[in-house]
Order: structure tokens, then sequence, then C-alpha cells
């Protein structure tokens, strides 16, 4: 629970006597403190807000913009963000043209929507290609921090490989609620360290502090995993697919979202299958083969699933992506796809970790090969047109194969918020597109102002 939130929003409808009453109790919710202690907290948190509502009374307008924050009046969970849908994919959109709007030399930023951002770098005559990437642990993996710190450290290396880089080093931010256990800090890692074994690729840094400091009240677990990974290739961008392309799919058992799916429904033994590093074995045997650069693009089935991954390679090149329905599901991992199928879950709209590779017909012949090799599962499931749209060819018809406004519901609670577009998403997006647009107004002026000192 966030008490200066708690404050703010309080202090709007009511006295101050009566927000300090209430904050108090929901302290002592938490702590088991004296009453007269938790009143303490609950008053001095409420002079620290009252403090910081002083800007208004500010008469440097340039100061006042620097610490205000545009306000889109969107919430998060309103427009999606998250979800792995129609609304997050817009805000990350947004996010992107932030970036760019800085003058950069990067190969690959975030205006690709891709797995990792790329630049270039010369090292003697050789110019090497870095690839960093970064994941969040699946917030509903709080409760279960081996597994969270396991299935992000795996991301967070995949979003590295399908880049086309070698990742050489991890990193991890750990943040962890004011009343967390300690022990989530070492299981967290343990499952980092865990990947980072199996893989060979060491964790070298971090950052571990409190989620929100003394503000937060709870046990909530929140933190990344990046990785950083080298190549004497130039990247294998989305970007790079071409019309006459085969896509191919490694066979995939998921990771923090089937994990997430299977402890909330109770079907603990699917978690096990979640466990492995085929995904990486998958990425070295490309390597190792020789065939990384004549592969036009890789990607992992993750953001919303395949009908997320699509929709942005579509958007990205202006291609199009024709799918086999049938070809797609004998690559998802038997019981995983089972699990999906019984608790009516699409498996095309949720992340099954799988491997997607795109290119030339008679390089993905000696892909197939080379993967099939370390024993992993690979398929052909369909192939790249100039239709400038995703199609899932099912039962001999074909359908537009398009993301929802989230990702497929897993658990029950997603179930009751729905995937449904709200009606005023448009209104949404407009009002979300203005704040991005204030906030690169407000990086002009600050960094003009930085300079003109």
């Amino acid at each position: 629970m966030d008490i200066e939130g708690f404050v703010r929003r309080s202090m709007k409808e009511q006295d101050e006597k009566s927000v300090q009453e209430d904050l108090k109790n929901k302290i002592l919710e938490y702590k088991e403190i004296n009453p007269e202690k938790a009143s303490e907290m609950a008053q001095a948190v409420i002079e620290e807000v009252k403090n910081t509502l002083k800007i208004d009374e500010c008469s440097d307008e340039s100061l006042k913009d620097i610490i205000r924050y545009p306000h889109s009046n969107v919430g998060m969970g309103e427009i999606g963000v998250g979800s792995r849908g129609a609304g997050d994919f817009f805000v990350h959109r947004k996010i992107a043209e932030i970036v760019s709007s800085t003058k950069s030399s990067a190969l690959i930023n975030p205006t690709a929507q891709d797995d990792g951002g790329v630049v270039k770098a010369n090292v003697g005559a050789d110019d090497v290609y870095i690839t960093t990437a970064v994941d969040g642990i699946h917030s509903r993996l709080s409760e279960y921090p081996f597994l969270g710190g396991f299935h992000v450290a795996r991301a967070t290396l995949r979003d590295v490989c399908v880049m086309g880089a070698d990742p050489v080093a991890m990193l991890s931010d750990l943040h962890l609620a004011d009343d967390g256990d300690v022990g989530k800090l070492f299981d967290f890692t343990a499952g980092v360290c865990a990947v980072s074994e199996l893989v060979d690729v060491p964790l070298v840094a971090g950052s571990t502090l409190r989620v929100g400091g003394d503000m937060v009240l709870g046990d909530r677990l929140v933190s990344a995993v990046g990785a950083v990974g080298v190549s004497k290739y130039p990247p294998t961008a989305r970007k790079r697919a071409e019309s006459g392309d085969v896509i191919l799919l490694t066979e995939g058992s998921g990771g923090g979202t089937i994990s997430t799916t299977a402890l909330y429904h109770g079907l603990f033994d699917v978690v096990w299958e979640t466990m492995d590093i085929s995904f990486i074995k998958s990425s070295e045997a490309i390597f190792q083969a020789g065939l990384l650069p004549e592969v036009h693009a890789m990607t992992d089935v993750t953001n919303g699933g395949l009908r997320g991954d699509a929709h942005e390679i579509s958007k990205t090149t202006g291609l199009g992506l024709t799918f086999h329905d049938d070809k797609i599901r004998g690559m998802v991992n038997p019981k995983v796809l089972e699990m999906l199928e019984n608790l009516d879950i699409d498996p095309l709209g949720v992340s099954v970790d799988s491997l997607m590779i795109i290119a030339p017909e008679d390089v993905a012949s000696r892909v197939k090969k080379a993967i099939s090799g370390v024993g992993v599962g690979i398929d052909e499931i369909g192939y790249v047109d100039e239709s400038g749209k995703s199609k899932l060819v099912k039962d001999g018809v074909e359908e537009e194969l398009k993301p929802l406004f989230r990702e497929a519901a897993y658990t029950k609670i997603k179930k009751i918020v729905g995937d449904i577009e709200p009606e005023d998403f448009e209104v949404m997006k407009e009002k979300v597109e203005k704040a991005a647009m204030d906030a690169i107004d407000k990086k002009d002026r600050v960094v003009d102002m930085v300079r003109g000192r």
C-alpha cells in the first residue's frame, strides 16, 4: 500500500484529522507498533505531503514545470499498460517517441519495438555490436521469488539472443517493500544465478532497495534483470524481415506467464515444464552453425503472445505475416497446451517463450537442422508476404491475426477485468499522446536551460 498516495488522495476529500486517523489504522494493519507511533508516522507523512503542495505558491514557473509531471488523466490499468495488448503497445510507442526525440547514435532504439537496443562500437579495426535488454519480474510471482528470478533472467537473456548477440553479463535491480522478508531477496537472486550457472553468463552487478522506501507498506517484490551481449554482426532486428521469408518457431514451454497461470490455478506440475534453457540452446545452435549473418530476424514469442509479436513486426516492416494455426499449436509444450485449452486461454494470446526465426527458405532449412541437433523442437509455421497484415489460417479459413486490447486472460482476475477495448479508447489515446508530447517539450526546455547556464 502506497501511504503517500493514500494521503494525497484522501486530503482532497477529508479533513486532516480524519486522514491521520485513517492512515494510522492502515499502518497498524501492517506493522506491530503501538498506536501512538503509528499516529506519529501518519502525521509525518501528512506534513511531508503538505510541504510538497507548497509548489503551487512558487513564483518560478520553470521550477514548477520541472517538478510537476504532465497529467494524462489516464490510468495504467485503464489503458492496459503491462497487459500486452493494443493499449500497452500504444503507450510503448509513445515512450519510443520520447527516446527518438533525443539525438542518438543507437542502431536499434525503442522506436523499432524490438527486444533489445543496439549500439556499434569500434574496437581496434573491428566493429562490435553491443546489445542491452532489461525485463521486469512477473508481477504475480512476488510470492515465488525463485521462479520470478529464474524466469526474468531467462527473459532478458532471450532478448539479447534474438538480436543476434552473445550474452556476456547480467545485472539485477531488486526492490522489496518495507515489510517484505529479506529471504525473498536471496531466493530471487538464487533464481537468477541458477540461470546464470546453466548458461554460463555471470551476474556482475546490481542494486537492492525498498519499494517506495518508508512510503509503501506490504511485502511486494518488484525487480528487474538486465543483460549485455556482443556480436560481430549487425543485429537480427525485426525490420530486416523480407517478403518471401519463411517463419520458423521452436517449441515453447512458457516462463513467468505460464508459471503464474499454473500456480494460480493449482496446476503445479506445469511449473516444471517452464524450467528449461531450450531458448538459449536454440540461439547458440544458430550462432555455432554460422547462420546468424543469413537470418533476417528473430524474436521471442512473449509480448501478448504471437498475436502481439506478429502485429508489431507487421507495423515495423509494413509487411504481412501468414501463420498456420495447427503448426503453431504443435510448437507449444503438450502439457502447457493442455492447460491453456482446458482453461479456455488462447495459446496465441499469451507468452509461450518460443523463438521465432524469419529467414530465406534455404537458410531456414539449415536453421531447422541446427536447432533440431540440440534436441529442441522446431517447425515452419508460416511465411512473410506483401499484404501488410498478419493472418491466421485455421481449418482452411483465413482470418486477420490481431492483438486484443489486453493479452489473453490467464488468471481469474484477468478474466474479470476482461480484454474488450473500452469505448473511449481513442479519447484515452489522445490524452496519452498529449502527455507524451508535453514530456518531450519539457525535456527539450530543460536541456536548453542546463546548457545555457
